[in-house]
């Protein structure tokens, strides 16, 4: 495994873990910018909304293996999650805590540069029924352990689905420390003129654009624009705006091992194997 410091500076490695996967590994994606119920509700105004879109695709998608069921009862001892026929448990999902959450093992130990770690989060935007994920923040820039991700119902015997290929979790790499050298202030717009003349020159466009909507008799409200092309209500131009983002696609660099790689020589097997019954 090379060591952190021999990792080039935007680097971000996942390592294929055979013990916890048994050959199957799901695959990491970029995440897009579109969502199911943008597109369908609304007719798609959704989309017009770039700072929603940008959010999407803040990261890679982690995409589920395979279509299962679930329900939970309303417990908090393990048995009440309960993995639903026909296809019952896949070997990666796991009733691991309790309460009502549903543990996917991610078959990867992940390595980020110096100074960087992981936000583990659910796809942004990606509206579930019945259960919602949770986020944590993991230091990949040295820990040799991989890490799950975690789901928890919010209802008693709501059925939840998992498809194939839908997303399960979403990774971005993050600076802790740049975050904690931010010096967060309050004051009032005034002390700054120049930010106060182009807040109200937007706040008369928007104004007068809500006043020209309300006369368009139910048809589709139209948008000033302003933000999607990157410049303020006066014309100045932002000196850097994205309307999309374009991560990087995970490089395949070497092949995954067609079987399971036995720990120690067969010896002793990870304490997961030994939890998922393998």
């Amino acid at each position: 495994m090379a060591s952190p410091a021999s990792s080039p500076a935007n680097r971000l490695i996942a390592y294929r873990v055979h013990d916890i996967a048994a050959g199957s590994f799901p695959e990491i994606k970029s995440a897009p910018p579109d969502r199911w119920w943008m597109d369908v509700s609304m007719g798609g105004w959704p989309n017009r909304c770039l700072p929603l879109r940008i959010a999407n695709q803040l990261g890679w998608f982690i995409l589920n293996n395979e279509k299962f069921e679930a329900e939970w009862s309303g417990g908090r001892d393990l048995n009440a999650v309960t993995f639903l026929p026909p296809t019952g448990k896949p070997f990666y999902a796991q009733s691991m805590f309790g309460g009502g959450i549903i543990t996917f093992v991610l078959p990867y130990l992940f390595r980020t540069p110096p100074g960087w770690q992981m936000l583990v989060r659910g796809p942004v935007n990606h509206l579930k029924d019945g259960i919602g994920p949770l986020e944590g923040v993991v230091e990949t820039d040295w820990s040799t352990s991989t890490f799950t991700m975690n789901w928890r119902f919010t209802r008693e015997r709501k059925r939840v689905k998992f498809e194939k290929d839908e997303p399960i979790a979403m990774i971005v790499p993050m600076r802790l420390g740049e975050l904690e050298d931010i010096q967060p202030e309050v004051r009032n717009i005034e002390s700054d003129p120049a930010t106060l003349e182009e807040f109200r020159a937007w706040h008369r466009s928007r104004v007068q654009k809500v006043e020209q909507n309300k006369q368009r008799d139910g048809e589709r409200a139209s948008i000033e624009g302003h933000y999607v092309r990157g410049e303020t209500a006066t014309g100045h131009k932002a000196g850097e705006h994205r309307a999309q983002l374009r991560l990087k696609p995970f490089a395949d660099l070497e092949p995954g091992h067609p079987v399971p790689l036995p720990e120690n020589g067969g010896v002793q097997r990870s304490w997961l194997a030994r939890l998922m019954g393998r």
